[in-house]
């Protein structure tokens, strides 16, 4: 089922397989994301799952969200800053801002059929973009999401993540020897 299915389900039904479903279909893309704003397991487990405890408990208004995959999105952004902005100290705080856009790029091993050099290669560009090209670049080629769904998340105007996109993608070419 698509989440918007699940979620119609959730809010008419009570469905609490659809719930569980929604969860396994959404837990690791949101944990990714999570994780690229706080780097800590536990704080991004905790936040997640006071998600997901909302949305049952707050199932009789599901109707009312128009695009639940940006919802969830952006309920983990705000939760992600409201956490470093209580935990952390003034210069603690300005660091982890500094380190929010950072992420992890995983590989799924089913598509290993490119060699390890240009594996490495990849990485080495991917790791050499600039902060927020890298964060635009994971959500939308790994998330799939959709230009318009990251300028949602992330608060930015259309215009800024597709020349975001398009740097990424450039850099990544010209690192790979495509000049």
């Amino acid at each position: 089922m698509e989440i918007k299915e699940l979620i119609d389900s959730i809010h008419y039904n009570n469905d609490e397989s659809a719930f569980n479903e929604l969860y396994k279909l959404l837990i690791n893309s949101l944990n990714q994301f999570a994780w690229s704003f706080l780097g800590d397991k536990e704080a991004c487990e905790e936040i997640i799952n006071d998600l997901f405890v909302n949305v049952w408990t707050g199932r009789h208004k599901l109707n009312k969200i128009s695009n639940p995959k940006v919802y969830f999105y952006v309920a983990i952004k705000n939760a992600c800053l409201n956490h470093i902005r209580s935990n952390t100290s003034k210069r603690n705080r300005d660091a982890k801002l500094a380190e929010t856009y950072y992420f992890h790029l995983s590989v799924d091993p089913s598509q290993l059929l490119i060699s390890k050099e240009l594996e490495a290669g990849v990485l080495r560009a991917v790791n050499s973009l600039p902060p927020r090209c890298k964060l635009i670049f994971k959500m939308v080629k790994e998330d799939e999401l959709s230009c318009n769904e990251v300028a949602d998340i992330l608060g930015l105007s259309n215009k800024t993540v597709f020349a975001q996109l398009a740097i990424a993608l450039k850099k990544l070419d010209e690192a790979l020897g495509n000049k």
